[in-house]
């Protein structure tokens, strides 16, 4: 497997935990019966389990862009030394986003972000 593939699979896994500590985090806060339900009213999320919902939410939304552009890349052929330099930038600035971001570091979390997209935007150009 390519290594933009194998970071692609752990940011995969990277969101997964993500979600876990998000749902951990509300659970601590509102109580599990209050989750298994239809969460029709529940309180708003605060704090660090709050950051911890918006990072997975964040990395969601990230997450169909890094995949869409890693398949692409593999697909067309273009998958090459850039592409997994990009791949290796987005993964480890997203693994630093997320504690970060729960830990509440404004300037670090958005620094982090940015160096994920200049991975993205990395693979982007050697597509077009």
């Amino acid at each position: 497997m390519s290594p933009d593939l194998t970071l692609l699979v752990w940011a995969v896994a990277l969101t997964l935990v993500q979600a876990i500590v998000a749902a951990f985090g509300a659970m601590l806060q509102v109580g599990l019966p209050a989750l298994a339900g239809n969460r029709e009213h529940l309180p708003p999320i605060e704090g660090w389990a709050g950051r911890a919902r918006r990072a997975h939410n964040n990395m969601l939304e990230n997450l169909a862009l890094f995949a869409s552009l890693v398949l692409v890349a593999q697909v067309a052929g273009k998958a090459n030394a850039t592409t997994a330099l990009g791949a290796e930038l987005f993964f480890w600035a997203r693994l630093i986003y997320a504690p970060v971001y729960v830990v509440g570091i404004p300037f670090l979390r958005t620094a982090a972000w940015v160096v994920s997209v200049v991975g993205l935007v990395m693979i982007f150009l050697q597509l077009v």
